[in-house]
């Protein structure tokens, strides 16, 4: 079936102010009190998230993707509005040229409690307090290809659905189950579901990350913290264990994206 196309030579389009007029933040409460909505950018990332239910409002791509990859992009869109424009419009659109050209407004969904979240789970990742969404994209990743069966996120943590964090994620933030923990009672939530509790952290009291007991255990919640300031003293206190990856050459520390690949091949093999 053909699709009509809506050519946009101005920015300043009402129906287009979403894409450029507002920031993240005021999009997650534009529709307060109803849910709010995102912008997932690239076909891959667009794809998945029509694969997990979400819906489109609108797309804008440029004029030359039409017949590329965002082809099936656009009929699964089939009642979205789709508008289309020169690259250099996109560029004042987004503020920077977009290598794939396709952009997607789309209505966020109700977030599944952490108890129906975790139910069946055996190996989860806890990051605490990551607010730089290329690391929050990269650890998402490598928990949904290396295993893991859900990541929570401590409020302080930047939003999954955020533009950057959804494309360094390559989409799998969609594909992976997620939500936020309760304020203030993070540790006990997840303990009182009967998870182990492993705090990556840069300390001397640890346990070998390869240790049988780790491996063994039922029901493992790895917790991750931001780059630089790693878990909170009190979070490393009140979980069971501490791990610390071995390092050689005087290297103090992995960047937080690359420690959870280690931490989550060894402790979900």
């Amino acid at each position: 079936m053909s699709k009509e196309f809506i050519e946009v030579t101005d920015i300043n389009t009402p129906k287009l102010s979403i894409y450029h007029q507002f920031s993240e933040n005021q999009l997650f409460h534009i529709n307060e009190p109803d849910l709010g909505i995102f912008i997932a950018e690239s076909p891959k990332v667009i794809g998945r998230a029509l694969d997990a239910g979400y819906e489109p409002i609108s797309l804008l791509l440029e004029k030359g993707q039409t017949e590329k990859e965002a082809a099936e992009i656009i009929e699964r869109c089939e009642n979205a509005p789709i508008y289309i424009a020169e690259s250099q419009v996109l560029t004042q659109i987004t503020g920077f040229h977009l290598t794939r050209g396709v952009l997607c407004a789309m209505r966020r969904k109700v977030l599944p409690s952490v108890e129906s979240l975790v139910k069946d789970a055996h190996r989860i990742a806890v990051l605490e307090n990551v607010t730089n969404p290329t690391n929050l994209g990269a650890i998402v990743r490598n928990a949904a290809a290396l295993g893991l069966d859900a990541v929570l996120f401590t409020h302080g943590s930047t939003d999954p659905l955020y533009r950057r964090a959804a494309r360094v994620s390559m989409g799998t933030v969609f594909q992976i189950p997620w939500t936020f923990l309760p304020e203030g009672s993070e540790i006990d939530t997840i303990k009182g579901l009967g998870f182990k509790t492993v705090a990556m952290a840069l300390r001397n009291d640890t346990k070998d990350i390869s240790d049988p007991e780790l491996k063994n255990a039922d029901k493992l919640a790895i917790f991750l913290g931001a780059e630089g300031d790693g878990l909170l003293p009190e979070t490393i206190a009140a979980c069971d264990c501490c791990v610390k990856i071995p390092m050689a050459h005087g290297v103090d520390s992995l960047n937080v994206a690359a420690c959870s690949a280690v931490a989550f091949w060894e402790l979900v093999k």
